[in-house]
Parts: C-alpha cells; structure tokens; sequence
C-alpha cells in the first residue's frame, strides 16, 4: 500500500481501491488519521470510484467505530466539556465523532450520556 500526500480540490482524501491511497497535504494529522482511515475501508471493498453518499456515511460509520473503542468514548464522556473537546481526546474530527455516535446501539448510547453526569 502506498499512500502520497498531493494538494486534493474539494476533498480529503482518495483511492484507487488497490493500492494506493491520496491524503490532501493541507490536512492537520487528526484529520489524515481520520482520512487514512476511511479511506482503507474503501480499500478493503475494493472501492475506487466515486460512492453514493449513503455508502460515504456507512464507510465513515466503519471506520469511526475503528478509530473509537467504544470504552474509550464512555471514559472520555466522563469529563469532556463538549463535543469538540470529546473528538480532541478521542484524537478524531467531530465528523468523525458523530459517525462513531451514529453506530450506537440504545444501550450504548445510554452508557455514553450516562458517563458524562
């Protein structure tokens, strides 16, 4: 797998669904992990080309829930202020953050809003 860090117009990221993965050179490193990430599952399904934007969410919903143990997001709900000060100490983008939020079960979810009481 080789990954190459070029100026990308209009998006974070891209693959060829083989073996190479683009990351735009301007992003921060939170978000390159977050990118590299999404893009490897696109990677895994062998998808090269453009998606529907229903498989763009699904794709970040994988890779969210890669990136955020679900422990981890309970410890850290404990004593963030907010959401943005959640995605910093999980080390993703709020996009991200919310994608991870989306996979939730109810369950889930209420030991997650529970945590941060």
């Amino acid at each position: 797998m080789r990954v190459e860090f070029t100026r990308l117009e209009g998006r974070c990221g891209e693959t060829n669904g083989r073996d190479l993965i683009r990351l735009d050179e301007r992003l921060l490193q939170v978000e390159r992990r977050c990118t590299l990430a999404h893009e490897l599952v696109h990677v895994e399904a062998g998808e090269g080309r453009a998606c529907s934007a229903s498989r763009e969410r699904e794709v970040n919903r994988i890779a969210a829930a890669r990136l955020v143990p679900f422990e981890a997001l309970v410890k850290a709900s404990r004593w963030a202020h907010d959401p943005a000060e959640l995605a910093e100490e999980l080390w993703v983008t709020r996009s991200m953050l919310e994608a991870r939020c989306e996979t939730l079960t109810a369950a889930e979810l209420f030991a997650v809003a529970g945590a941060g009481k």
